[in-house]
């Protein structure tokens, strides 16, 4: 898999998710590490989601991890929190905001 192929399957399925609900402002930045590897940002902005390719160095949270526990992650079959717990997925900065990465993918399931 290809950083391409990744961030479009996984920048599809965020983008299912609904934020409408969510009034603070979250920057995550996902670094990818091993195949497919490479940086892109998630934004929820006043009730707006947008992803996007590039480094978002202004962000509340990094997620750190490799594109196969991203996938999981983004398509609700991996929590995110376990992932952390077992040491797949490595969290730096807020942790309170990182937390709603959760709130967030829980949203996409519920259409």
């Amino acid at each position: 898999m290809t950083y391409a192929d990744m961030f479009a399957e996984v920048k599809g399925m965020f983008m299912e998710a609904d934020v409408s609900d969510i009034t603070e402002h979250l920057a995550y930045q996902f670094n990818i590490t091993g195949e497919a590897e490479g940086i892109f940002y998630v934004e929820v902005k006043e009730g707006k989601l947008y992803v996007e390719p590039y480094e978002y160095f202004d962000r509340d949270a990094m997620f750190i991890c490799t594109a196969e526990t991203l996938m999981k992650i983004a398509a609700g079959k991996q929590d995110p929190i376990l992932a952390v717990t077992l040491g797949k997925l490595k969290v730096e900065g807020n942790i309170e905001k990182a937390l709603k990465l959760k709130q967030f993918i829980d949203s996409r399931k519920k259409k």
